[in-house]
């Protein structure tokens, strides 16, 4: 057999920040597709049990997931200090404002359930992006 030597994946630099645009995308939407699963199968239960009709539920609570790892990713970046603040909010600001676009397009013909986990997908990305190049752009340009 052939000892191979795997890389930790997701990686992180020395702060304890995903260390590359696809490890924070993959890790938000990993985590997305985690809360959307969990959210069906809540939904399911509620359907069969007659407690709620199915597809009422609001997907945006697909976003527990990722929000705890744009927590994480915010507290590891002490270093970036007051700029960590301004980029979350543009990144959250412009995530928010995408999604409930895509939502209120979507809701004329989905559910809320389907609607929202489109619109959380949505601000999922957007967030990552804005807050993986925003942060490193900034910091730089700043200091």
């Amino acid at each position: 057999m052939t000892d191979t030597k795997s890389e930790r994946r997701p990686r992180r630099d020395p702060n304890g920040r995903l260390a590359t645009i696809g490890d924070l995308l993959g890790t938000a939407l990993a985590g997305l597709v985690i809360g959307a699963v969990l959210l069906l199968a809540f939904e399911a239960v509620l359907a069969l049990t007659r407690v709620a009709d199915f597809g009422h539920t609001s997907g945006w609570l697909a976003l527990i997931l990722p929000l705890w790892l744009f927590t994480e990713e915010f507290r590891a970046a002490h270093e970036a200090g007051p700029y960590r603040v301004v980029v979350a909010v543009l990144a959250a600001g412009f995530g928010v404002a995408v999604g409930l676009s895509l939502a209120s397009l979507a809701a004329q013909v989905f559910p809320a359930l389907v609607s929202g986990v489109i619109a959380a997908g949505a601000c999922t990305v957007v967030y990552c992006l804005v807050w993986f190049y925003g942060l490193r752009w900034l910091s730089h340009r700043a200091g």
